[in-house]
């Protein structure tokens, strides 16, 4: 039978899970090091820095004594093997993924792109608790008391957690109810219970907060505030102080009955809201929640699970809660409705409100959601299936207040028919709305109905 030969040509670019050395030198240990501490790769000993094979002296010796140098050094036992590609020996060390740690004498490494780096302090920190087997929530708080307790809030939360969580309707110690919860090891409050029911959990992590400020631009700031407490009290402080200092509501009669709304959809508010106080980084820096004319930016450190892309957030997808005991908590006040849904929502909300669709965005070493009050961006016109000329027409009549079918041709240097047609599909679209009886006395404005969501009756474009 055949041998069949290897292809080094597909090896041809280091990348990720690929480096190139073409000799050996012990230091190359760290490289195994940081593949065996990110996703795993290969270490080809015996190719240059292109690519290209330049074979290896005394291949029998390496063989012989990689084993044993990685095994005593890094503790692991990678496949090694000797391969000839155009008759040059390569000896190719294939590292799997390590679900423990691997240290380079007390050093830790990672692979990041075609580099290597070490890692330091917090994120030290952060990858030694995530290769751990626990989350960092999980962890007990050794200077912590049931003093240190909010009674208040367990008491709100077995009234609402009935339904779910019923055992703990009758009981009257707050230890008890959080045992209950699993937030209590070896008789001492674990992280989660402190930020979840805590008096003050700053006093513990010096981020447990969200920042809340207004802005004009991205450096003129109005005002802001700090929201501390627990993580309950977070959230209904934040939704407070939106609806009374940061927000305007819009006042609206259906009949005999007054409603008043938030210019953006409280329902999203409350989930994104929800959503950053469950799956932050707690050793990171607080939660932002930037409010400017236009846009509402929420961002949180932590970026997303690597199972779950951005894009796949408006869909249905699986949940990796960053801190399984907050979102168990969460859902069993009733407060979230399943894990794994709260983007859709998010999503769903801004729809129904008529407003363009949220973005969500990995940014700054965290993540983002992005809420829009303009519905007429010129992203979101994009998105309507709009041309050049509808959205300089859009944008003129965001200005001026209306364009008639005569400015239309004047602005976009058209002809009448390009201008009555393009004006049509914007009518049946739902963007603008026909006004005025007489023909000269035509002309287009913003549809608030499409505003709004409501449905829209074309009229005949003219």
């Amino acid at each position: 039978m055949k041998k069949e030969k290897r292809n080094m040509d597909l090896e041809s670019v280091e990348s990720h899970t690929t480096e190139f050395k073409s000799s050996w030198r012990d230091e190359y240990l760290k490289w195994i090091c940081a593949f065996a501490n990110t996703d795993g790769g290969r270490l080809l000993i015996g190719v240059d820095d292109n690519g290209k094979p330049v074979g290896v002296e005394d291949s029998k010796k390496l063989l012989e004594d990689l084993p044993n140098k990685l095994r005593d050094t890094l503790g692991i036992i990678p496949s090694v093997r000797l391969e000839k590609e155009n008759g040059k020996e390569i000896i190719i060390i294939e590292v799997e993924h390590s679900y423990v740690p691997i240290s380079y004498h007390g050093r830790f490494y990672v692979r990041s792109g075609s580099t290597i780096q070490e890692l330091k302090g917090k994120d030290l920190t952060r990858f030694l608790i995530s290769n751990s087997g626990k989350h960092w929530e999980e962890y007990i708080e050794e200077n912590a008391s049931i003093e240190d307790i909010n009674n208040e809030t367990i008491e709100k939360l077995k009234q609402i957690a009935i339904k779910r969580i019923p055992l703990v309707k009758d009981e009257n110690e707050p230890i008890k109810v959080l045992e209950k919860l699993n937030l209590i090891k070896n008789g001492k409050l674990t992280r989660a219970a402190l930020l979840l029911f805590g008096k003050n959990p700053k006093r513990f992590w010096t981020s447990s907060y969200i920042k809340v400020g207004k802005f004009l631009t991205d450096t003129d700031i109005i005002s802001s505030d700090d929201i501390e407490g627990n993580l309950f009290e977070q959230v209904e402080k934040t939704m407070e102080l939106l609806r009374t200092k940061y927000l305007i509501s819009e006042i609206r009669f259906e009949g005999i009955y007054r409603k008043e709304e938030l210019e953006y959809p409280e329902e999203a508010l409350r989930e994104a809201i929800i959503n950053s106080v469950i799956h932050r980084d707690y050793i990171g820096p607080h939660t932002q929640l930037k409010i400017y004319p236009d846009k509402i930016i929420l961002w949180n450190v932590g970026t997303l699970p690597k199972e779950i892309k951005v894009d796949e957030l408006k869909k249905n997808h699986s949940s990796y809660p960053r801190n399984e005991l907050l979102a168990d908590v969460f859902f069993k006040a009733g407060l979230i409705e399943a894990w794994g849904r709260g983007t859709i929502k998010i999503t769903d909300e801004c729809k129904k409100a008529g407003l363009p669709e949220p973005e969500f965005k990995e940014e700054f070493g965290g993540f983002a959601v992005y809420f829009y009050k303009d519905i007429y961006t010129e992203d979101n016109l994009r998105k309507m299936g709009l041309n050049e000329r509808q959205i300089k027409a859009v944008k003129y009549v965001k200005e001026k207040g209306k364009i008639t079918n005569k400015e239309y041709q004047e602005l976009n240097k058209t002809s009448k028919p390009t201008a009555t047609r393009d004006l049509r599909n914007l009518v049946d679209k739902g963007i603008v709305i026909m006004q005025g009886e007489a023909k000269r006395q035509i002309y287009y404005q913003l549809s608030q109905k499409r505003a709004n969501n409501e449905p829209i009756e074309p009229k005949k474009s003219q």
